[in-house]
């Protein structure tokens, strides 16, 4: 039986999916990744490890599920958008940014400060902010000029991922644009985009562009022993996670809404163009002619995986579906308390923090996961209001990602956001995608509409927002708001 390799490296787990040319998935694995934090605000992932969790995820996958040598027929890639992976010259591991860093925040504040964050908007279709990809390629030339001299190749996650298997440094239209280094205007690199950040000399160091279903190598004899993957078999250059989650949640055509509740609240819309009433956060390509207009911070469900790991003994994994099961059972009202979910900042530059605002003694730990349950749903709805600001239009989305995995989160994004949620049959959209930019590059489907079509299934089941819950929420997304002005100056001096 034919099957196709997906990969998704996350910034906390790389995983490896065996999927049927159905959609179905045959076998997991994963390997959780370490992040070092050598300086507050710092966070780190050296290459080297993404290769051990690559060979490690997969090599496990594959042994699960029986594979046989011939049965795999390609591989794709998917991976975290920014942060700043770096080979040196002999294409041997250099250093590893992830995309929750925050080192860079001064020189966010210095481009706005000069006014080229507007002028980098215009280009890029993307505003500045501390772990992009080439604000943080500006901060290691500026404060490590030895490091700087010794980068041969600048690539993003997934790139490290294809790298490893194949031996090429390649680089796709979808990463590149989510890390805002994209010049709209010629889709491509421009010298007149990287002078912006003062990092002309960037432009010989980044890989060539591919589309994400292009093959860009074959896998290596010396990667099919560490994985053991079928030697020969097609590498595509592979996607952004977050347009793959959208694309294996089959969420490829105009006007289709995705929401990714991971480690990111991830809120994008598929548009035919970019031509919107006001900026949105970040913009990324779906094939040649779609563009994904992106909202996004690290404000979603990575807050109950802190939760439970401080509060439940370590035990995130077990804890998870018990702490829906405790929600379910909280009764709304007023006397409630409220949480902003923001332990790795918030969706602007300037500094923000997490909270539990209104805690009193008679309230439970319930009560609690109820208030970070929406205060995560809250911040996701900050970003869809942005982007129905901007003119774009959607009357329904898919949820992937951990929150889409609760008995009681979709629907309360259904009540927060007052539309109607599908949930995904497939827990695995981001490996999913990956795996059918591969499948199309290898020929099995024409492109990602047709791709999706057959195999991604979605849940029968939509969740309608419930008229009273949705007047309940309303009410507390309003003080969670008037809170955050509230907060803001004391985050400035807690920072």
């Amino acid at each position: 039986m034919s099957q196709i390799l997906g990969i998704d490296a996350g910034n906390t787990m790389i995983k490896a999916v065996l999927f049927d040319f159905s959609g179905q998935v045959l076998s997991v694995a994963e390997c959780a990744g370490r992040t070092r934090h050598p300086q507050e605000g710092y966070a780190e992932r050296p290459v080297e490890d993404i290769w051990h969790g690559v060979s490690e995820a997969v090599s496990r996958c594959l042994q699960q599920a029986g594979a046989l040598a011939d049965d795999v027929v390609a591989v794709g890639a998917a991976g975290h958008g920014n942060g700043l992976y770096a080979l040196d010259r002999q294409q041997q591991p250099l250093f590893g940014i992830q995309s929750i860093d925050q080192r860079a925040v001064d020189l966010v504040q210095m481009l706005a400060d000069s006014g080229r964050d507007k002028q980098i908007y215009q280009l890029s279709l993307q505003k500045p902010w501390p772990a992009a990809t080439p604000v943080l390629i500006s901060w290691i030339k500026q404060h490590r000029p030895a490091l700087w001299q010794q980068v041969g190749h600048l690539l993003c996650a997934k790139d490290v991922i294809a790298h490893f298997l194949c031996g090429s440094a390649s680089a796709d239209y979808s990463d590149a644009a989510g890390a805002g280094l994209i010049d709209y205007r010629q889709r491509g690199y421009s010298r007149q985009l990287l002078a912006l950040y003062d990092i002309e000399d960037a432009l010989s160091r980044l890989p060539a562009l591919r589309e994400s279903c292009d093959i860009v190598g074959q896998v290596t004899p010396h990667a099919a022993r560490l994985t053991g993957l079928p030697s020969g078999i097609p590498v595509v250059a592979g996607i952004f996670d977050v347009v793959a989650s959208a694309v294996g949640s089959g969420v490829v055509n105009s006007g289709e809404a995705s929401i990714v509740a991971g480690t990111w609240s991830i809120n994008q819309v598929v548009v035919d163009n970019t031509n919107y009433l006001r900026p949105v956060f970040m913009n990324s390509m779906i094939e040649k002619d779609r563009f994904m207009a992106i909202e996004a911070s690290a404000t979603s469900a990575a807050n109950l995986d802190w939760f439970l790991r401080e509060f439940d003994d370590g035990r995130a994994g077990h804890g998870a579906s018990r702490s829906s099961d405790s929600v379910a059972q909280v009764i709304p009202n007023a006397q409630l308390p409220l949480y902003h979910p923001y332990l790795y900042s918030g969706r602007k530059a300037e500094p923000a923090k997490a909270g539990f605002y209104g805690l009193g003694g008679w309230h439970t730990r319930a009560d609690m996961l109820f208030a970070l349950f929406e205060g995560v749903t809250f911040a996701h709805r900050a970003h869809i209001d942005r982007l129905r600001a901007a003119g774009i239009v959607f009357s329904q989305a898919t949820l992937s990602g951990g929150a889409a995995r609760s008995c009681v989160w979709p629907q309360m994004f259904a009540d927060v956001l007052d539309i109607p949620i599908r949930v995904t049959e497939c827990k695995e959209t981001g490996a999913l995608g990956a795996a059918l930019c591969a499948g199309v590059g290898v020929g099995i489907w024409k492109n990602l509409a047709d791709a999706a079509q057959q195999a991604v299934q979605i849940n029968p089941d939509v969740l309608t927002p419930r008229p009273e819950r949705v007047v309940f929420h309303e009410a507390r997304y309003r003080l969670f708001k008037k809170l955050e002005l509230a907060m803001s100056e004391m985050w400035q001096h807690a920072s």
